[in-house]
């Protein structure tokens, strides 16, 4: 989807400054336990989870579910919180120079229906990796909430 209406009125105000930027992030698992990581079509070529930014008047869990249905067609409840991340080297520029501090909320989620089809416009691809798997190219939290995800054991990282 890109840039929300909102984030675009900010950067109108504040250029390419420095944003916290509220967002949700998805761990979805398959029958073997393997969580699911996507491709963007950034121009970055880096991998991650499902998920994007929190609307204003949305709710973080009705986020993660908006934001995993738009990327690639499935239908998740969140069920538990694995972590939130809100370090200052979780920081990064996007191609266009906006810099952001993510502050994500990262839900176990749960497959409740639909289809996995990468919507091909923000999304090219989806796979499956498991703990001993080579992983692809990933931002630093990405790479945090990977081994999070995998060693999770029903208490929240905070990060």
């Amino acid at each position: 989807m890109g840039l929300s209406a909102y984030m675009a009125r900010l950067r109108e105000c504040v250029g390419h400054d420095l944003l916290l930027v509220p967002v949700t992030g998805a761990c979805i698992r398959d029958e073997a336990g393997r969580i699911l990581l996507l491709r963007r079509s950034d121009g970055q070529n880096l991998w991650g989870f499902p998920g994007g930014a929190i609307e204003p008047d949305e709710r973080a869990a009705d986020a993660v579910a908006r934001e995993v249905r738009e990327e690639i067609g499935l239908a998740v409840e969140p069920v538990e919180l694995i972590g939130v991340y809100s370090a200052p080297e979780f920081a990064f520029a996007y191609p266009n120079g906006d810099r952001v501090q993510p502050v994500t909320v990262f839900f176990e989620c749960r497959v409740i229906g639909g289809d996995l089809q990468p919507d091909q416009e923000e999304i090219l691809d989806a796979r499956y990796f498991g703990p001993d798997d080579v992983l692809p190219p990933m931002r630093p939290c990405c790479v945090a909430k990977v081994r999070d995800a995998f060693a999770y054991r029903g208490r929240a990282f905070f990060r």
